[in-house]
């Protein structure tokens, strides 16, 4: 493979999960050139549908739809119709990777298990993404990432902003993102294995896992009998070296001075007041951690004199460890987010000034697909059936019968 080449050009993707984790690891693969091919039940993913819920953002772009299934290829297939299940099995032969989000007793009942698909193709890899994993009488449940990932890992009652307060709620999508990337792993995983082995397998992963796996540390001190401590109030928090504060024009930041012993001298000199490094309360670390209430207390005063700008050059010009705080607003003229390509050009966005969210990860040399537009449903499919070898005649009698569309 030469340098500038699609890491997965040739690659073919049946993309029949819905909503964001399993979907979005196949624009993964799609980003990195594979032919991803959207397979939707008729009247389309619901995802399609969400922005339209209460308290979602309203815009004049389907920006959901066009961040997690862009340039992909779709056919609305039925396949609780034989003909519609037939069609599938064409498609099949020579698909290299299957995504799907169809909890097991779904996939025994449509008969497109693992097992069902290595008969017809038994190098396909076959990955699945459910709420709580393959095995266990939850397994069929249903889950979504404010259920399945944040509520059950434990994570929305960790980081609820006091002890009192009620449990915190999750961004749409914020634990379907890392576990599209999960799913992403093990897919060029198995392909790698099947480069050796020359066989497909079945690679799954789960929003439960991924949620215990993203709340690893206190979930592991718990698994160990640790009692985990509830979060204080912010003006109670036990390190004010890694706590957020407020500027004068409203901007907040967040303090992440992990080597604090390091940035201590530093960060007098930074704020204005060298006087607090031979303060008997904040001269060491440990009495500093002691005596956090009143540092916070001092803080909030002085981070309250100046806005945030000048507060960022003084911090960057003494190497302060901070992160700003960034409000939704903030992220189109976020100059960083673009030179990072974390932010690329997004054809399908209705602008040539509106930015796409990249996959985060690259391969140096290799290039990615431009985020092109997300299709209507069923655009593609009578190119996607001629391909399969369907003839113009079978097509019309299948889309006659509402077998695809």
């Amino acid at each position: 493979m030469a340098d500038g080449e699609l890491v997965f050009s040739g690659l073919k993707v049946l993309d029949l999960a819905s909503f964001i984790a399993g979907p979005a690891a196949a624009t993964i693969l799609g980003d990195f050139g594979a032919d991803v091919i959207k397979i939707e039940a008729p009247g389309g993913d619901p995802y399609r549908a969400l922005d339209k819920a209460p308290g979602m953002p309203v815009a004049d772009i389907d920006y959901h739809w066009q961040l997690d299934n862009r340039n992909k290829r779709s056919l609305m297939l039925n396949l609780r119709d034989p003909d519609g299940r037939a069609v599938l099995d064409k498609l099949l032969v020579d698909t290299d990777v299957v995504v799907t989000n169809f909890v097991p007793a779904i996939r025994q009942r449509l008969g497109i298990g693992y097992e069902d698909v290595a008969k017809i193709n038994p190098r396909i890899i076959y990955a699945v993404i459910t709420g709580y994993g393959e095995n266990g009488a939850e397994a069929d449940k249903p889950g979504f990432d404010s259920s399945a990932l944040w509520a059950r890992s434990g994570l929305m009652d960790v980081v609820k902003p006091d002890p009192e307060g009620a449990p915190a709620r999750s961004a749409p999508g914020q634990g379907d993102h890392p576990t599209a990337v999960s799913l992403f792993a093990a897919i060029a995983t198995a392909l790698y294995q099947r480069e050796r082995s020359g066989k497909g397998m079945q690679v799954d992963t789960s929003l439960l896992a991924n949620g215990i796996w993203s709340n690893a540390y206190f979930a592991q001190a718990a698994l160990c009998g640790s009692e985990i401590p509830r979060r204080p109030h912010r003006d109670r928090f036990p390190n004010a070296m890694t706590n957020h504060f407020k500027c004068r024009d409203g901007h907040w930041f967040i303090l992440s001075m992990v080597n604090e012993d390091k940035q201590w001298d530093a960060f007098c000199q930074a704020v204005g007041r060298p006087e607090l490094r031979t303060d008997p309360r904040f001269a060491v670390k440990t009495d500093r951690h002691a005596n956090s209430v009143a540092l916070i207390e001092i803080l909030d005063d002085v981070f309250m004199q100046k806005d945030w700008a000048e507060w960022q050059k003084v911090l960057d010009e003494y190497r302060i460890t901070f992160g700003v705080i960034s409000r939704m607003s903030d992220l189109s003229d976020d100059r960083q987010l673009i030179d990072s390509g974390t932010i690329v050009p997004g054809e399908g966005l209705g602008g040539k000034d509106r930015h796409a969210i990249d996959s985060p990860l690259w391969l140096r040399g290799f290039p990615k697909r431009p985020a092109g537009p997300a299709p209507t449903i069923g655009q593609h499919h009578i190119d996607i059936l001629t391909e399969a070898g369907l003839s113009e005649a079978e097509i019309k009698a299948l889309k006659a019968k509402g077998a695809v569309g």
